[in-house]
């Protein structure tokens, strides 16, 4: 397999004003970081589509996208116009990130008076969503009368800038997402646990190749950092009570410790391993990364 250009990118999900927003968009890009990803949910994040058309207004070549749209918050149609629109109005730098909903949707499921289903029922809603939306990215209505979704004659405009719609990017960790990733997915964020061996991850590397098929090398493999350098994120220390020094001991994939050169040079030697080029980091850790993506964008 031929390796692919490093791609990098910030997950941010703040901000104090808009002002500070669009700085926040604007140094990204002055860094080198070619996407401004987001997370989605009901509390304490900003809304992912308004705050991403905010930084793709501030920014001339920053990509921006969910990471990841929780599918059952919103009905793939309404999704559908939303992701085309943003991507007319991002003159086509959209990428949509989507995935079957992180146990904390139960919460805000609940909230919305709506039942968190178990997750067979729900990666089912969502390949079902996932062909409604790829349809209309192509300008063609839909009218069925599915399992989940009953359409009668439905479209949506705009159109996308990108055609056949823009890249879509799949949030898989079991098997039967990994499945559904290797069908659909431009992109496939591996959820791993922040304790995940490099081991762990060839194993669901493995899976997407199999489910991939003939696909697989034109799917670009991403992972998001959560320990950069000499520190980690919060989250792990707060919820799973973890040091640096355990996560090291433990050789989690999800982490990079030591110099900018040191790792630049770890990260090379996973993608010639594992295939792995599309790298995330929190903003916390941008200072901290910039000099790595300065050593290895484009390589």
């Amino acid at each position: 397999m031929t390796a692919r250009s490093f791609r990098f990118g910030v997950v941010a999900a703040q901000a104090r004003s808009g002002k500070a927003w669009a700085e926040l968009a604007r140094r990204v890009e002055s860094l080198g970081f070619s996407t401004f990803v987001m997370p989605d949910g009901v509390q304490h994040l900003l809304a992912p589509f308004p705050a991403l058309a905010a930084a793709a207004t501030a920014t001339r070549d920053l990509r921006v996208g969910p990471y990841v749209v929780a599918n059952d918050y919103r009905h793939p149609v309404m999704l559908a116009k939303e992701a085309a629109t943003l991507d007319l109005l991002s003159d086509g730098r959209f990428e949509l990130g989507i995935g079957a909903g992180r146990p904390d949707a139960a919460r805000d499921l609940a909230m919305m008076g709506l039942l968190f289903d178990r997750g067979g029922v729900r990666v089912e809603r969502l390949a079902e969503a996932i062909g409604i939306i790829k349809i209309l990215f192509a300008g063609e209505p839909v009218t069925q009368d599915g399992k989940h979704y009953a359409l009668a004659n439905a479209s949506v405009s705009p159109k996308p800038v990108q055609q056949p719609g823009p890249p879509m990017l799949i949030a898989a960790f079991g098997e039967k997402m990994l499945a559904l990733a290797g069908r659909e997915a431009d992109i496939v964020a591996f959820g791993v646990p922040p304790t995940a061996t490099e081991a762990e991850l060839a194993e669901r590397i493995d899976l997407l190749r199999v489910a991939a098929g003939d696909r697989f090398n034109q799917i670009e493999l991403n992972l998001h950092l959560m320990g950069v350098g000499r520190r980690i994120h919060p989250w792990i220390e707060r919820r799973l009570g973890l040091s640096v020094d355990q996560l090291r001991d433990m050789d989690a994939v999800t982490c990079l410790f030591g110099s900018a050169n040191d790792m630049a040079d770890q990260l090379e030697a996973r993608r010639n391993r594992l295939g792995v080029s599309y790298i995330l980091v929190g903003e916390e850790f941008i200072d901290d990364f910039a000099p790595v993506v300065s050593a290895l964008k484009g390589r």
